[in-house]
């Protein structure tokens, strides 16, 4: 899977450092992951969820650095690519006000 962009990454890391190693890890599976579904994705992380947001799009919600953060990407498996949208502490993912901006 291509990852897009690996700079939010980047950025997440340097404002969460305690979440740097999670994010490189994950990015690591990521690239040499090779996903066509949900069910593909959940081999590798088993509690990966589908959530639905404002924009009635779907987006991939994967729980990172030991629950601690919500990582939300949009996978669109026909192009084998990964938007990296946001990271989230679990207390703001908890509020869903996150799925009206998207």
């Amino acid at each position: 899977m291509r990852i897009i962009t690996h700079k939010r990454l980047r950025e997440f890391a340097t404002r969460f450092p305690d979440v740097a190693e999670p994010l490189k890890k994950w990015a690591r599976l990521v690239r040499e992951a090779e996903w066509w579904s949900l069910q593909d994705v959940r081999r590798v992380y088993p509690h990966a969820d589908m959530v639905t947001v404002g924009s009635e799009k779907t987006v991939t919600v994967f729980n990172i650095g030991g629950n601690k953060y919500r990582l939300i990407v949009a996978i669109h498996y026909d192009r084998q690519c990964v938007y990296v949208l946001r990271l989230l502490r679990h207390s703001e993912y908890s509020k869903d006000s996150w799925k009206d901006t998207l």
